[in-house]
């Protein structure tokens, strides 16, 4: 291939178009630009900024060091990875896995949710996705060719989605339901009850139910998120996917789980089957050393300490200099409303060119987003305060445009 302007017959698909990864983009080179004159403290994507604990790490290198670890390890999931993520599941949440057909591994969560519309869905059918929501929610709905519908996360209904406001001709169409607590972007939870009732609509209109758990173990003030699948009848209706990058840093080492109904598993499973040949199986074996300590309590899990410390200290300072933003009890992020007058973009760029602080507008993550940033917590204490002094300094909260 030559320079100039390309073949005028190469076009992407149009699929392409309702990938959002442009703001993303956009953020990362504003955020060049800005590095060029000042130092940038970025707290805008949540990529865990710590490493794997020690016992982790020792157990992928010994694992790496077996010459029986290489060969292709299979879609699935080793037999003991599934093993333990049962055990792990029972202790967790009191809920029973068949590790043979109710437990399949991922290469990531994202990996799994960009294949199941694919497994579940086809051209007509809808997928009940939140807005705001976690991007290749609705991106894998689009990449499947099927159709979405937004399901709103709004301040006064504690960021639930009104299952009632969804109309008939919406419910009889839809193939599943997305759902994401605690959630990312927004920070939110939600009670068994809610899930109750999910469960009865789902079962009702024949909808199935996938619940990405990803922030089970990065909770606050002694709160403990519950999973989708402890509330009876579930296991008809649903899948839970969960996974090791955030609650155990080990985010670059691609791996997680799929788990509940068989039935819905099986079709992700033979997709995955197709494409990708499982996840390294030292990886897999550092996962199961990080459940397994987790689960007997022989390498306390400080995860969450740690991001509520981050969390305290940011919001304490904020709330010093007039930017009060409620305290969310779990995930790595704050969802935070923007002061008066300002759109969520317009508050990101300025905030980005006057402090140097990188967060993402909220509208990144779907209409419902607007007027909202999303800030992740993935700097250290004294880091967090260094941004409340910047964001002070930029005198941005007392002005609107």
């Amino acid at each position: 291939m030559t320079g100039g302007t390309g073949n005028p017959h190469w076009k992407p698909s149009r699929r392409l178009e309702h990938m959002s990864s442009a703001i993303f983009t956009e953020m990362a080179q504003r955020k060049q630009d800005v590095a060029r004159r000042m130092q940038v403290i970025d707290l805008g994507i949540g990529s865990p900024d710590k490493p794997p604990a020690p016992h982790l790490i020792e157990a992928l290198t010994q694992a790496i060091q077996r010459p029986d670890m290489y060969g292709y390890p299979g879609s699935e999931g080793s037999l003991a990875f599934r093993q333990e993520v049962a055990l792990w599941y029972e202790q967790r949440f009191g809920v029973k896995l068949d590790p043979a057909t109710e437990v399949h591994s991922l290469m990531g969560s994202q990996d799994g949710l960009a294949h199941l519309a694919l497994a579940w869905t086809d051209p007509g059918d809808i997928v009940l996705v939140p807005d705001p929501g976690y991007p290749i929610y609705a991106g894998s709905v689009h990449l499947a060719g099927a159709e979405l519908y937004p399901m709103p996360l709004r301040a006064e209904n504690d960021f639930l989605p009104d299952l009632d406001a969804i109309p008939a001709e919406i419910r009889q169409r839809a193939k599943f339901m997305i759902l994401n607590y605690p959630n990312n972007p927004v920070s939110a939870v939600a009670p068994l009850s809610f899930f109750e009732k999910v469960v009865q609509f789902a079962k009702e209109h024949q909808i199935a139910v996938l619940h990405d758990l990803a922030y089970s173990e990065m909770a606050f003030d002694g709160y403990r998120p519950p999973s989708f699948l402890q509330v009876e009848g579930a296991r008809d209706v649903a899948i839970e996917m969960n996974s090791f990058s955030k609650s155990f840093n080990m985010a670059g080492t691609r791996i997680a789980y799929a788990v509940g109904n068989a039935d819905l598993i099986r079709p992700l499973a033979v997709v995955k089957s197709n494409i990708d040949y499982g996840v390294f199986a030292p990886v897999q074996e550092m996962a199961v050393a990080a459940l397994r300590a987790d689960r007997l309590g022989t390498v306390p899990n400080r995860t969450s300490e740690i991001y509520q410390e981050r969390r305290d200290v940011l919001l304490g300072e904020l709330t010093r200099i007039g930017w009060d933003i409620p305290r969310p009890k779990a995930t790595m992020f704050v969802w935070a409303q923007v002061p008066a007058g300002w759109t969520s973009r317009t508050f990101a760029f300025e905030l980005l060119e006057r402090a140097g602080v990188v967060v993402i507008p909220g509208d990144a993550f779907g209409a419902q987003g607007e007027g909202y940033v999303r800030i992740a917590l993935v700097q250290e204490p004294a880091v967090l305060k260094e941004v409340a002094a910047r964001i002070e300094a930029s005198g941005i909260l007392g002005q609107s445009v």
